[in-house]
Parts: structure tokens; sequence; C-alpha cells
């Protein structure tokens, strides 16, 4: 069977891949959901749902940095990673023990693309088009929720000291389009740029995701206090994890308006 990541890479496998290591927390998600748990024998730390994981399965290091001698040892057929949160440097490295896929995704096309696209590495087609099926109903729904809802300007943090946020030219861009959040980055290829307290008080609203930064309703209170805009904390998994996670995400942003 012959398949392109989607950095354009094409791949020929003569079997079904079944070892699988993934080194996205998102994505490894995603393959428990497509029926692959005991095809998947490593994950990083960061990898937290289902929590169940890392209990069973071999901890390869975090999406930065992976401890190599681990991952050979397993024995992959195929290493699943993504350009953005590895490095150019683990995906070489690993690309030497095994076929490295790579994910490349700013759209929610694009994370759709994906979940068709491991589906058929896998034969898990039934899977995925169950979970595509199910992002694309509950996206139409949620468009139909928002159809007469105003826009509001928002900051989107993600880190602070210094004060750090999502940019546009990023996958939780573009669910807070979808939220009709107009992002206050104007830089159209900004990715996730500092921003100064004065900026911040220009937004009609200041989002604090859970993650990376642990940010919490102290921070929240904190925050309100000094810019005296609305600030609300959000599940950083709903904006920034791509794949089957988005079966639930809108839903989930219902509740934020």
């Amino acid at each position: 069977m012959q398949c392109k990541d989607q950095l354009q890479t094409v791949f020929e496998f003569l079997e079904t891949p079944k070892r699988i290591v993934s080194l996205v927390p998102s994505q490894t998600e995603l393959l428990i959901d497509l029926g692959l748990r005991k095809q998947l024998v490593g994950i990083t730390k960061f990898c937290t749902h289902p929590s169940f994981l890392k209990k069973e399965k071999t901890i390869v290091g975090g999406t930065k940095k992976g401890n190599l001698e681990t991952i050979k040892a397993l024995q992959p057929d195929i290493i699943i990673g993504n350009k953005e949160e590895n490095t150019k440097e683990i995906i070489m490295s690993c690309s030497k023990i095994a076929p490295v896929w790579v994910s490349d995704i700013y759209s929610i096309s694009d994370t759709l693309e994906m979940i068709f696209v491991l589906g058929s590495i896998f034969q898990k087609e039934t899977y995925a088009s169950q979970i595509i099926n199910t992002i694309t109903s509950q996206l139409d729904t949620f468009k139909d929720f928002m159809d007469k809802r105003p826009s509001k300007k928002v900051a989107y943090l993600i880190w602070q000291k210094p004060f750090m946020v999502a940019g546009r030219h990023t996958f939780i861009n573009e669910l807070l389009k979808v939220n009709k959040f107009e992002n206050m980055v104007a830089s159209p290829i900004s990715r996730y740029p500092e921003m100064a307290i004065e900026d911040l008080k220009k937004a009609d609203l200041i989002l604090l995701s859970s993650e990376p930064f642990p940010f919490s309703e102290k921070h929240v209170e904190t925050l309100g206090n000094i810019t005296k805009k609305q600030v609300m904390l959000v599940d950083g998994t709903y904006f920034s994890w791509y794949g089957s996670r988005l079966q639930h995400a809108f839903r989930y942003f219902k509740t934020l308006h």
C-alpha cells in the first residue's frame, strides 16, 4: 500500500503496520479511537488521554526530545509525528528507525484528511468514517448555533511571563474563527507572539488556555483586575487537539457562549 503524509512524503507498506509509536498526544487519542489500542506500543509523557495509557504503554520521552534507544527497542513499524509539535531533529532521527508519518494541521479539513489517511493505513476505515461524520455533523450544528451571534475581539493566551498568544497561522486560530472570536494578532504569518498587557486591554475577551501553561482561576481573577476585561479559563485541548477530540469540541464551545 502506498500513501502520503501531510508533508507529501510517500510511503509504501507491504503490510498493515502492527507496532505504532505516537509522538503527539492528540494523535495518540485518535489512534485509540480508531481501535488501535493493541497496536500502539509507545507514547509520550504528554499523552494523557485516555488516562489508562500511561500505565500500559512505554513512555518514549516528550514531543520535542524522545529517547531514541527506547523507541528503537520497541521495534515500531511506523512512528506518527507532527510538523509543529515535534522538532525536525527528532523526526529525522526517528526516520532511521522506522517510517515517520507526519501531520501538518492548520484547519479542520486538514484534520479530516489526517483521520481519513490514518484510517486507510491501518485498515480502520469504518472507525475513521464514523469519526469524520460525527465531526462534520457537530460542526454544522455549531455553525447554526453561532449564526446570529456577534463576533468578539479575542486574545488567546497560552503562556505567561511573558504573555504569549496563539497567532493566526495556527490550528487554534481556525477554531477561534468558528467561535466568531476575532484574533487580535494582526500578522497573517504569526505563530505564538508575545503580547503586552496594554494590548491585552484592547480585547473584548481574554481566553486563558489550560495548556501548555496551566492557567487557573487565580490567573483569571488577577488578569481581570489588571485589564478590567472579561477573562475566561478554557480547556485548551478543545482548541488545540486536532483529531477525534473534535467530536466533542463543538458541544464544549456552546458552553462558552
